[in-house]
């Protein structure tokens, strides 16, 4: 059998650093040694920058891909969500910005350069929401893994039954077709956002999910409070689009997290999306509620996403001090400039410069994989893992699969 080894300036195993090592992989890219450079002998492939595990986008929307350049950046969140809502049948051409003749195919091929950018970037595993099942054939010959969050949209507990059956046939159609697959794929339910599901509706997913791993996006405004505590604010111009002319969900007079993650109590593990504007206080709550109610929570942050939309980020301090499980994604093409782990981590090194590096790479490998519990296959260096081999550059602006 043949041996691959590398070497780069650094090399991170999945937790931290490990100096002057030599990374050993079989020929089919599973983990066979760390070892000191002295014993590593000959053929040894030598890389500038830092090699890690394989990266874990831990949220993304694939089948938006197609709205990339279409929704303008620093719109604001609810602009943002209109647009997606009424534009997502629309795509763009690369060279003239008008329509595709043919909206099915060019949505595909976006999807299909979507997945194609995330993988030769070093991403092995993807946490993707999904309205439809319209990324299934690409997904069928993917080399990436997924974690298939088939978002419910439900506003009426009166409707809540028949969405539920409607995205539950999403769901089924993912799990057939994805069967043939040589990687091992998960799909479950998630609910959208508490701006977009009912109380039944939350209820039922709850029912559905006992022990998955499911997302919600999370405070991403701070009319989502509002929402709640006074049953006003701008999400009532979202809801017109819907036909409807106040606020369908009960007033808690409680923030949005508080209102909805009472809800579930079955043993999710629970990854809040975004959180661009949620108060130390309920990061606190969130974190006890969860305890005592055999919850995990997984905080997940998509900063370049958060500065496409409202120029704002993410709290990350304080979800730092509160030692909260972090992990990254890069939303979508309709809300990023590009699908990229690396440039999340730039980013996120740009604003909050003294967080150590160890820890952001920790996010972007090991962490990601606990969350997406496939820690025991992908996320470290641990020996016989087929973890995939990533090259970053020195300042995380860019990376690329090696192995």
């Amino acid at each position: 059998m043949g041996y691959r080894k590398f070497k780069a300036d650094k090399l991170f195993d999945g937790y931290k650093f490990r100096e002057e090592k030599v990374l050993v992989t079989d020929e089919n890219g599973r983990i066979e040694a760390i070892i000191a450079v002295e014993d590593a002998g000959e053929d040894v492939q030598q890389f500038e920058g830092i090699i890690t595990p394989g990266l874990i986008n831990c949220h993304c929307h694939l089948e938006l891909s197609h709205l990339k350049n279409v929704i303008p950046p620093h719109t604001g969140l609810i602009e943002f969500l209109c647009s997606v809502v009424t534009k997502r049948e629309t795509s763009p051409t690369p060279s003239e910005g008008g329509a595709y003749e043919d909206p099915v195919q060019n949505k595909m091929q976006a999807i299909t350069e979507a997945e194609k950018e995330m993988y030769d970037s070093g991403i092995v595993a993807v946490g993707d929401i999904g309205n439809t099942a319209d990324t299934v054939e690409v997904k069928k010959k993917s080399n990436i893994r997924w974690q298939n969050f088939v978002e419910v949209l439900g506003f009426t507990d009166e409707k809540a039954e028949e969405n539920i059956s409607y995205y539950k046939k999403i769901a089924a159609s993912l799990e057939e077709k994805l069967q043939t697959s040589n990687l091992k794929h998960r799909t479950s339910l998630v609910p959208h956002a508490p701006y977009s599901i009912s109380p039944k509706t939350f209820q039922l997913i709850n029912q559905l999910t006992a022990g998955q791993i499911i997302s919600i996006h999370n405070q991403e405004h701070p009319a989502e409070d509002e929402l709640y505590k006074t049953g006003g604010g701008e999400y009532l111009r979202f809801f017109k689009i819907f036909g409807m002319s106040k606020s369908p969900f009960p007033v808690t007079g409680k923030s949005s997290i508080r209102s909805v993650l009472p809800y579930f109590n079955n043993g999710q593990t629970i990854l809040l999306i975004h959180n661009t504007f949620m108060p130390e206080e309920d990061s606190i709550w969130a974190n006890e509620y969860a305890a005592a109610n055999g919850l995990k929570l997984v905080y997940c942050l998509c900063i370049n996403a958060n500065l496409y939309i409202e120029n704002k980020v993410p709290p990350v301090d304080l979800l730092m001090k509160h030692n909260c499980h972090i992990v990254l994604g890069t939303d979508s093409y309709s809300s990023n400039w590009q699908l990229s782990i690396a440039k999340e981590m730039e980013t996120i090194r740009q604003h909050f410069p003294h967080i150590p590096e160890e820890t952001i790479l920790q996010w972007a490998t090991s962490s990601g994989a606990k969350a997406l519990e496939w820690e025991d296959e992908l996320g470290s260096f641990d020996l016989k893992r087929k973890s995939g081999v990533t090259l970053f550059s020195n300042d995380f602006s860019s990376s690329r699969k090696l192995s």
